[in-house]
């Protein structure tokens, strides 16, 4: 067998174990949860985004809202900002950085929230829609994977996962944090699905 195959399942434990150990973060988990259930309540809407893997844990994100996680229940007003041709159109006629803050811009309103996701904390284009979200009322949950980065700055709750040297292991995480956020939202909103 191939070493690298038990290294790498030891170093996603490690990079778990070292989350679970943190108090902050799972606060914040925590303080998250309630936010977009609060936002729920007040049939407000929830944005999320990011790039390449990031974009798929966004829709990821929204999708299990929007459609179903675990039982049935009524949807959730979630959205990832992740239409090609809405990527293709700002992109060409505005620049890449654009992409997530001109859909905030139009479709974003005062008590909504964004779910930026960036490992390195510092794409552009995230740090962008952030800044539209706050502009607008938006309330930020950024979910990064270096601490003091520049997203989490902006950020009224940060998760920061980080998980060694490369992206991946804090990729990992971040499945594992909106899984959690999910789940307390079903749990706050639905709690019969719970029991």
């Amino acid at each position: 067998m191939s070493p690298h195959i038990q290294q790498t399942l030891i170093d996603a434990r490690a990079a778990l174990d070292a989350l679970i150990a943190n108090d902050a973060t799972l606060r914040a988990i925590d303080a998250a949860g309630t936010l977009l259930a609060d936002t729920f309540k007040r049939e407000g809407r929830v944005f999320s985004c990011g790039n390449g893997g990031s974009m798929c844990d966004a829709m990821h994100f929204a999708e299990e809202l929007s459609g179903r996680y675990r039982q049935d229940r009524p949807a959730l007003g979630a959205a990832s900002i992740s239409d090609p041709s809405h990527i293709s159109c700002v992109g060409n006629d505005y620049g890449y950085e654009h992409i997530f803050s001109r859909y905030l811009e139009g479709h974003g309103r005062s008590g909504d929230v964004l779910l930026g996701i960036s490992t390195s904390g510092t794409s552009r284009n995230v740090v962008a829609a952030a800044e539209m979200a706050k502009k607008k009322g938006m309330k930020v949950i950024a979910l990064t994977g270096k601490p003091g980065a520049t997203l989490g700055t902006l950020a009224d709750i940060e998760i920061c996962t980080p998980g060694g040297k490369f992206a991946d292991r804090s990729q990992e995480l971040h499945i594992k944090v909106i899984h959690i956020l999910i789940e307390s939202v079903e749990r706050q909103l639905f709690p019969a699905n719970y029991r």
